[in-house]
């Protein structure tokens, strides 16, 4: 699918103005520019330009665009996501403003609050086909995940980011980052975004890699690369590499980045970080992700 695209769905509203929206339809638009229509509880978005975001519409179609795998994280214009949506109290009676639903929660209720967010989970909204989700409020709306991938219970993915699938996920997949398929990231791992710090750069995994338990990365992995439990590699982090002639280099990590078949580890004894060329061959296992 590519733009320019009309979306067609529901929408929930207050006398504040829009709570959700749920996009249930695609086509191609005949529109010219960006602008969206609503008729009771229908609404009509013209996606033409990939503009910064400047309304809720707009916002909640692209969430809708990637979750559905129609468009794949970072290739769509998120930008300004965060001054448009607004936080709201994501219930078993629908969405609702934080200070309504403070009103109705006394210890008594039957109101059940699943979260306080500017995204609700993806699942309450989209379904992708073959993956399995062992808590869904861990995945956000606009959360692209492949077919085959398996997000477990400490596993989370944010909008913008996901899977190319199979994968196994139980760690953190935050904004901007995508992994590549039969990759595994074990559990409580975690990938650096775009969105805390000011940090720019795009994190990405790439094919049969594995993050170690608790490792993380802030630079971007090649194919068949490996972090050992318990590393996490930033992009100033001193790594001193071993190459096959025995020699040893002492680089930042960030001029290892997005290269293959590395290994990265901690000297036990010295608390050094390596890098060598990886020679176990990574695969995840088919009968995890072969029947979600």
């Amino acid at each position: 699918m590519k733009l320019p695209i009309k979306g067609f769905g529901k929408v929930i509203s207050d006398d504040k103005g829009i709570l959700s929206i749920h996009y249930s339809n695609f086509s191609e638009s005949k529109e010219n520019k960006n602008s969206f229509k609503i008729e009771g509880e229908n609404i009509t978005t013209e996606l033409v330009e990939d503009s910064p975001i400047e309304d809720i519409p707009t916002a909640f179609l692209k969430l809708h665009l990637i979750s559905h795998r129609h468009f794949k994280p970072n290739t769509l214009n998120m930008d300004n996501i965060f001054n448009v949506i607004e936080t709201i109290a994501w219930t078993n009676q629908g969405p609702m403003r934080p200070e309504v639903a403070e009103k109705l929660v006394d210890g008594t209720s039957s109101l059940k609050i699943f979260s306080l967010d500017k995204f609700p989970p993806m699942a309450d909204y989209i379904i992708p086909s073959h993956v399995r989700i062992a808590d869904t409020s861990r995945v956000r709306l606009g959360a692209y995940l492949g077919k085959g991938t398996t997000i477990m219970h400490e596993g989370f993915v944010n909008y913008n980011a996901g899977t190319e699938g199979p994968n196994m996920i139980e760690g953190r997949i935050s904004a901007g980052v995508f992994v590549g398929k039969d990759s595994d990231l074990g559990g409580g791992c975690s990938t650096m975004g775009t969105l805390s710090g000011g940090n720019k750069e795009i994190i990405s995994i790439g094919e049969r890699c594995l993050l170690g338990a608790n490792s993380g990365i802030g630079i971007s992995l090649g194919n068949d690369c490996t972090v050992e439990a318990g590393l996490y590699v930033t992009a100033g982090t001193k790594v001193t590499l071993l190459d096959k002639s025995g020699e040893n280099k002492l680089v930042k990590a960030i001029e290892l980045s997005g290269k293959d078949g590395i290994l990265y580890f901690r000297d036990s004894i010295s608390g050094k970080v390596y890098a060598k060329p990886n020679k176990g061959e990574f695969k995840l296992n088919k009968v995890l992700h072969d029947n979600n």
